[in-house]
């Protein structure tokens, strides 16, 4: 007899995972709505079909579909959850948030701050971005790392359908912005179904597999490219231990420092572009904490600096590959 409940064994992908925390969320609390282009079921329940449903079971006055006018969707978030609301505001594809930057950087995240922490702005901004589905260069840019560098702005990115629900749930209820990265190739893969209420917190990492010789620290796709890179290095006789950040700020560096300090290497690997990354951060943060532990520098692999290709074969050779992250694992280990 298995002695998993059918929840928690039952298969679901990225974006049911998402849907089923936000529905979570919603029935918890009547504050939370969402706001978005296209969010309501009579508009398609969003562009990947995130929000379907959700407008039926809470009423279009809960689940608002908008005008193409991303200032106007993250000020009116910014404004309701001033005012005591949750606002999610949907932002289509990443690359449309820089309409909004002003709204983002320059009222929700510095409110708390400017007011003396007498006012909070909950707000989530779901947004979607990723190469490999020939969608050009404005439309698939990670820029997770301008959020990062932003003071009031917590940063999240899942590598699952389990972590989507459990941290946008937590993200929903948290007094400070945040930004909510979904990665488009991992809406479909399929993984495990979260048990229902469960909350991921923020700035919490997960040890996704152990190991011994070197440390991979990851997120959002990058986790399961550096789990496929574990399984063919264990083939070799290398024991990797990946970690999951779930949260790229605020950053688990005890989670990470206490990995490398047993590994004695590290390499990290982003999606988003090598150079002035979230992976630099890091690096220099071990790097500082545990520089004569270090048995070689720490390395780091992201995609080409470059806006990312619209032509198949350039936005292949733009991301990282396999062979990029063992060749990194290699070099820590001479």
């Amino acid at each position: 007899m298995n002695a998993e409940s059918p929840v928690k064994a039952k298969k679901i992908n990225m974006l049911q995972g998402i849907n089923m925390g936000l529905a979570e969320a919603m029935e918890a609390d009547e504050k939370v709505f969402l706001l978005g282009e296209d969010v309501a079921d009579k508009q398609g329940g969003g562009v990947f079909g995130v929000t379907r449903g959700l407008s039926s079971r809470f009423g279009e006055s809960r689940v608002r579909s908008t005008p193409i006018a991303e200032q106007a969707i993250v000020g009116a978030a910014v404004g309701a959850a001033i005012a005591g609301y949750r606002p999610v505001a949907e932002i289509m594809l990443m690359n449309f948030i820089t309409v909004a930057m002003d709204m983002v950087t320059n009222h929700a995240a510095k409110l708390r701050f400017m007011s003396g922490g007498q006012t909070n702005v909950p707000l989530v901004i779901r947004t979607a971005t990723g190469s490999g589905f020939g969608n050009g260069g404005q439309h698939s840019d990670m820029l997770e790392a301008w959020f990062a560098h932003t003071a009031g702005m917590k940063v999240v990115m899942p590598s699952g359908p389990a972590e989507a629900a459990g941290l946008i749930y937590s993200s929903i209820f948290d007094d400070d912005p945040v930004v909510f990265i979904e990665t488009i190739p991992l809406y479909y893969v399929n993984g495990d179904a979260p048990e229902p209420g469960a909350r991921i917190p923020l700035g919490k990492a997960r040890i996704a597999r152990e190991g011994t010789d070197v440390t991979l620290v990851a997120y959002g796709r990058a986790v399961n490219d550096c789990l496929m890179a574990a399984e063919t290095l264990a083939k070799e006789g290398v024991s990797a231990e990946v970690i999951d950040l779930r949260t790229v700020a605020p950053l688990d560096m005890p989670t990470i420092l206490n990995s490398v300090a047993k590994t004695r290497r590290a390499v990290v690997a982003h999606e988003a572009v090598k150079p002035f990354g979230v992976g630099a951060e890091i690096s220099s943060q071990i790097h500082e904490e545990l520089f004569s532990d270090l048995k070689a520098s720490v390395q780091r692999v992201g995609s080409n600096f470059q806006p990312v290709p619209f032509s198949k074969p350039l936005e292949t050779d733009f991301i990282y590959g396999q062979a990029q992250l063992l060749d990194a694992v290699r070099k820590t280990l001479g």
